[in-house]
């Protein structure tokens, strides 16, 4: 989907969220800096929340607050607020935490295993708006022993439960006093962070500077700011002046810069997609022999190199060809005189327009895409040049998440999501029935039996072989009855000003440019003198 992904995402739930316009003109302090402890970096969206209980910074990388664990370079989980990595017993169901010392929130107060139980508990309550509380569906109690020790109860072995805890830990002494979903600290927190908020100018910026208590050591860049700019040719273009150290950009706009002795370009590998939701609310769309066309007559490859310059690979589900969870056998070669047959075979006949006719029913739908996102735009475009070749029309429109959302149990949406870190993070809330309608999860109202139990056996196993399977009988379904018609996973494509060294990137997730890119660990920048 946008930067709201389709895994949890919901009205107020994400770390990347709707696209507010930004002024082509800088902003007071908003541009590039010849200090050399500063760093302003151009993003796309901006949050709607810095509320980690209401989904901010969920996946990690949050530069205000801290979570128990976080990722390395390489997305190997390493201690952050707990002392070292849990210690697991009752076979998989029990995980006991011991807490770092001495850490304090940016506002003095000491951080303790309360403010742990305090966030966990509230995302849980019902009350509270996070559309990710499915997330972490196996805890069934967390405990606090003294003001050291942490222990989650789980109701089943939940294998990746780990991986749930570089959720960031939010201040009982501050959000507890507050409503969840409106207070003040949805706006302005306080964390355990690197970085401190000075200030969030809605559609402009977000400006950080350095806590000079953190725990890891107090950061080298001072200040640090994010330029919301929602347009990629601006973004470049305030990159061209100066204004910009760093920005995110699209294939067509960073490759310019491979060749600039000036400034380092990074392509970050993800497991970001982008795809067609076809939901079961339409009598088009809903239609299996209309499904299994559009999956074999699309072009992904051309996709690939056309759209995203090679900066990218074809995807056939929500894990990426070259995951050790990726089923192998489940690709779909590009086959329209196939796709045709199937229409054909399926009583779907041209009419006197060239579109497909059956039952008296034409073989059309609308595809909405988020106004302003060239990306997707061009995969939508491209996916209805592709469709009209088969007889069935596509009709593209864009809008504003608000436009597009109420209309999503019935019309398709050029849609995004990913998550490297487990595969249950991304597929139950792609796919589980039950969640068919809640926010941005299962846009599609997919409703597969064999899936659904697949989910849940994968999700509530500790054995590997156990859950590949399960995943393999997903990926395999997908194949026979596609809610979704999957395009591409991207590559993520930074440019750095080479002042700041030589940098690094991780393996992103869909919602990307915010936490994650070369400034993933800004906080251990290494600015040159």
């Amino acid at each position: 989907m946008r930067a709201r992904s389709i895994r949890g995402a919901g009205a107020t739930a994400t770390a990347a969220a709707i696209a507010v316009a930004a002024s082509a003109c800088s902003a007071p302090g908003d541009g590039g800096s010849d200090a050399k402890d500063s760093a302003v970096v151009g993003i796309a969206y901006e949050p709607e929340t810095l509320s980690p209980l209401l989904g901010y910074g969920k996946d990690g990388n949050s530069k205000i607050f801290d979570g128990l664990l976080t990722h390395d370079a390489d997305m190997k989980l390493k201690p952050a607020l707990a002392a070292e990595l849990p210690e697991v017993a009752d076979d998989g169901t029990t995980y006991t935490y011991k807490l770092r010392k001495g850490v304090k929130f940016s506002d003095g107060k000491p951080f303790s295993a309360k403010d742990v139980v305090f966030t966990y508990e509230t995302i849980l309550d019902k009350k509270t708006n996070n559309a990710s509380k499915t997330e972490l569906d196996a805890v069934k109690s967390v405990e606090a022993k003294g003001d050291d020790t942490v222990v989650f109860h789980l109701k089943y072995p939940y294998a990746p439960f780990a991986e749930r805890t570089v959720l960031p830990i939010a201040p009982e002494h501050v959000a507890g006093k507050q409503d969840v979903n409106t207070g003040t600290f949805t706006t302005k927190p306080v964390g355990t962070g690197p970085y401190k908020l000075v200030k969030w100018s809605k559609g402009e910026k977000l400006t950080f500077k350095a806590n000079p208590d953190y725990w890891g050591g107090a950061p080298k860049v001072k200040n640090f700011t994010m330029a919301i700019i929602k347009d990629d040719d601006i973004r470049a273009t305030r990159l061209d002046a100066g204004e910009l150290d760093g920005a995110i950009l699209p294939p067509n706009l960073a490759k310019k810069y491979k060749k600039d002795s000036g400034k380092n370009t990074y392509a970050a590998k993800t497991f970001d997609y982008r795809v067609v939701t076809l939901p079961t609310g339409n009598k088009v769309t809903g239609d299996t022999d209309i499904r299994r066309a559009l999956d074999t007559g699309v072009d992904r490859k051309a996709m690939v190199d056309s759209i995203l310059y090679g900066e990218g690979k074809e995807a056939y589900g929500p894990v990426p060809t070259d995951s050790p969870w990726f089923t192998k056998g489940t690709e779909r070669e590009f086959d329209a005189a196939k796709a045709k047959k199937i229409l054909d075979d399926a009583g779907w006949k041209p009419g006197k327009d060239g579109i497909r006719e059956k039952d008296g029913v034409q073989a059309k739908f609308p595809l909405w895409y988020l106004s302003g996102d060239k990306l997707r735009q061009d995969h939508a475009l491209a996916y209805a040049s592709d469709a009209k070749k088969l007889g069935i029309k596509v009709e593209v429109q864009s809008g504003t998440w608000e436009v597009i959302e109420p209309r999503m149990p019935k019309d398709a949406v050029l849609a995004g999501g990913g998550s490297p870190a487990d595969p249950d993070f991304d597929q139950y809330t792609l796919l589980k029935s039950s969640l068919a309608g809640d926010g941005f999860n299962n846009m599609a109202h997919y409703d597969n039996p064999k899936v659904d139990k697949a989910l849940e056996d994968a999700r509530k196993s500790g054995d590997h072989a156990k859950r590949q399977a399960a995943y393999d009988t997903i990926q395999r379904e997908l194949v026979k009855n596609p809610g979704y018609t999957f395009l591409t996973h991207i590559d993520h494509l930074y440019v750095v000003d080479k002042k700041f060294g030589d940098l690094s990137t991780q393996v992103e997730p869909h919602d990307h440019g915010l936490a994650s890119g070369p400034w993933w660990n800004v906080e251990d920048w290494q600015p040159k003198k």
